[in-house]
């Protein structure tokens, strides 16, 4: 048994398209935009887990991406091998955080603002 896609709420699922290839720098595995229907891959890899960009119009799904957001708490959690690097990378870019990369006892991390709805924590591998 693999993890073969997981799904992240957004307000609009084009722009986070945008977002996530653009600026993220992911790759698109399926694009039917006639459909609203987006899925992510990471960069480079053939195989791995998709991401969905699941659009938030279903009521509990905008509720559960909603609530995450006034809390606080990050949707998901993007491995990179140096968090300060892609930290400066994503802020020159505009890229808004919650404050600067820490050390804990579960590694280093930063938690950014998708602008599409949602908080995602970055970790350093």
């Amino acid at each position: 048994m693999r993890l073969k896609m997981c799904s992240i709420h957004v307000k609009d699922p084009a722009s986070a398209h945008e977002f996530y290839t653009g600026i993220l720098g992911f790759e698109t595995l399926m694009a039917m935009p006639e459909y609203n229907l987006f899925i992510l891959k990471d960069p480079g890899s053939a195989g791995g887990a998709g991401l969905l960009l699941e659009p938030s119009d279903n009521p509990i799904g905008a509720a559960y991406m909603n609530g995450l957001h006034d809390a606080g708490i990050p949707a998901i959690v993007f491995g990179v091998p140096d968090v300060r690097a892609e930290y400066d990378r994503l802020a020159a870019k505009g890229v808004m955080f919650q404050g600067e990369p820490s050390e804990g006892p579960g590694g280093t991390s930063v938690v950014m603002d998708d602008g599409c709805g949602n908080f995602v924590q970055l970790h350093q591998d």
